[in-house]
């Protein structure tokens, strides 16, 4: 019997896709030692918006998560308005994007790049 996995509200996960998409992405030769995701106030429309970088090293305070062997690293500040969050990568025909499947949040700007949360 396969009992379905129960949700985690202090978790952060990504989906394989989302894996594969990062791994694939990463520079090896630059020596990049994992991702970094972040929440930041948006610059233009009210809300915030996500920001992932590359990451060679990170601070002691950061939230580690182990995805399949690909090291991902979220600050305190910003894990209080990822928990939960799972990201994934989707492809619908030539567009290619990373959706945060983000339970935090009350409403998305019409731009679709920036959010609010309670």
């Amino acid at each position: 019997m396969n009992l379905p996995k129960t949700f985690d509200p202090g978790s952060f996960t990504m989906s394989s896709a989302a894996i594969e998409h990062f791994k694939n992405s990463r520079s090896l030769e630059k020596g990049d030692m994992g991702i970094r995701f972040s929440v930041e106030e948006a610059s233009g429309c009210s809300g915030y918006n996500y920001a992932m970088d590359f990451v060679e090293n990170h601070a002691d305070e950061d939230f580690v998560f182990n995805c399949e062997d690909l090291k991902v690293y979220i600050d305190p500040q910003s894990f209080t308005y990822l928990k939960g969050t799972k990201v994934d990568f989707v492809s619908e025909g030539v567009n290619e994007e990373v959706k945060f499947l983000n339970p935090n949040v009350k409403a998305v700007c019409g731009c679709g790049e920036t959010f609010e949360i309670d």
